[in-house]
């Protein structure tokens, strides 16, 4: 894999199962810099960093250094007390890329919201949390959501994690804030959790779940992040949040870590970004919650 020529201690294994380097993983996101940065545009991010690889405690970080490289931009954001304002992190290219891997970041978290519009979320975004790597369920479930969120006249898009499940998001303007979209996300799980109480829970507390997949509706509030498209996660074998087509559900051998560093431009070069367009299919939050609410 190629990758810029400065990248420093570029033989550190950052993937010791798989030996993957720091020089493979800033040549990986080098090159996926084209499908990848659209998702980040203008959206505050947290970054997951390992210096030492994923073998060692990494760490995350949401403000801006002072002696990250010019090309890493930040957004200025005012957050309650305690925390007061925080010059968040934004990466607009490919430079900006490559030098955040540079510094052991091998997982991007970001915003459901943009810069110019940083109260009002463009994703409404639900995070399906499987128990024991229940695929049949996590699969079940998505289609679920999938079809609940077009009963509302939202578009929906499902995207592997790279860790145990699938992110399903439908885009929106940016015009309702973020206690709405949270509010009408909550209304929609527990409909489908009053529909199906024996396999779907919105109980946060592990115990309480009795063996029921988790609908997790709570990135859609100020300041909470999800993961980015196409970034690496830090788990063995290097995998990637990867996009998907809704007829790839059926895939048989489909797993929420199957895509990685190793096979997604192989991916790439088959099928692209099924995400690219997808905000021209957004919709204002407040025709979703009229057509909820004539449904129930």
């Amino acid at each position: 894999m190629t990758m810029p020529s400065d990248v420093s201690q570029p033989d550190k294994i950052l993937y010791p199962d798989a030996g993957w380097t720091k020089a493979d993983v800033v040549g990986y996101y080098d090159r996926v810099a084209e499908y990848m940065l659209p998702h980040l545009q203008g959206r505050p991010l947290t970054l997951h960093r390992f210096p030492d690889g994923i073998d060692h405690e990494g760490f995350f970080q949401q403000a801006r250094a002072k002696h990250f490289a010019d090309q890493v931009g930040s957004l200025r954001i005012r957050h309650d007390e305690p925390t007061g304002s925080v010059d968040h992190i934004v990466c607009e290219d490919a430079d900006c890329l490559a030098f955040l891997a540079d510094q052991g970041t091998l997982t991007f978290h970001r915003w459901a919201a943009r810069g110019d519009t940083i109260d009002r979320p463009d994703l409404m975004i639900f995070d399906l949390d499987p128990p024991d790597r229940d695929m049949g369920l996590l699969k079940r479930t998505a289609r679920r959501v999938a079809a609940l969120m077009r009963d509302c006249q939202l578009s929906p898009f499902v995207m592997t994690t790279g860790s145990s499940g699938l992110h399903v998001v439908a885009p929106l303007h940016p015009r309702s804030d973020f206690d709405a979209v949270r509010d009408l996300a909550s209304r929609m799980a527990e409909h489908l959790v009053a529909e199906h109480p024996h396999e779907l829970t919105t109980e946060q507390r592990i115990e309480a779940r009795e063996g029921r997949l988790y609908l997790d509706v709570m990135r859609n509030a100020f300041g909470q992040t999800a993961v980015a498209p196409y970034s690496l996660r830090a788990r063995p074998g290097a995998p990637v949040a990867t996009p998907l087509d809704w007829v790839e559900l059926d895939k048989g051998g489909l797993r929420p870590d199957g895509y990685t560093l190793e096979n997604l431009f192989r991916r790439l070069g088959q099928k692209g970004d099924p995400w690219g367009r997808m905000f021209e299919q957004a919709i204002d939050l407040s025709e979703a919650q009229k057509a909820f609410d004539a449904l129930t």
